[in-house]
């Protein structure tokens, strides 16, 4: 490994994003195990705490492009994890909800997303796990009130 030089390699957001990108591929890794992506994941955790939901509305709760949800969402209804169906009240829009299978299906992902996490913080004991991530809470909940702030 070539080194980095030390007045890079001292920065924050330096190393958040080399972080980043090392965590992007253990999950991207860990999901394709199971036969899912990460998108498959965040409507699944939406739908299992929310419930039902519209495709719009699941793209806003997950942060995902439109096409992006259409996409996800016609490879889940085609695994059987979650149904599709017209809103009764506006044709034009979709409802999903997350089905038995998908109930299994998203355990299985957060088994295969936990050990990801235990890998990726590995040389972390548990207190300082928990410190990192209650950090990283508080530095995204302030830059994401700060984006949403209007000027």
């Amino acid at each position: 490994m070539e080194e980095t030089p030390a007045r890079l390699a001292a920065k924050p957001s330096w190393l958040i994003n080399q972080l980043a990108v090392h965590a992007h591929r253990l999950a991207s890794d860990g999901f394709a195990k199971e036969g899912a992506r990460g998108y498959h994941y965040r409507i699944l955790a939406a739908l299992d705490e929310f419930g039902a939901a519209s495709q719009a509305v699941l793209g806003r709760r997950c942060n995902m492009d439109r096409s992006d949800v259409a996409s996800a969402v016609n490879e889940l209804g085609e695994q059987g994890v979650i149904e599709r169906t017209t809103d009764p009240e506006d044709r034009r829009r979709n409802i999903v909800t997350l089905t038995k299978a998908g109930e299994r299906q998203l355990r299985r992902l957060d088994r295969a997303l936990d050990k990801v996490q235990d890998e990726l913080l590995g040389p972390l004991p548990t207190e300082d796990r928990q410190t990192f991530t209650a950090l990283l809470t508080t530095l995204f909940t302030y830059h994401a009130m700060r984006q949403h702030r209007p000027d």
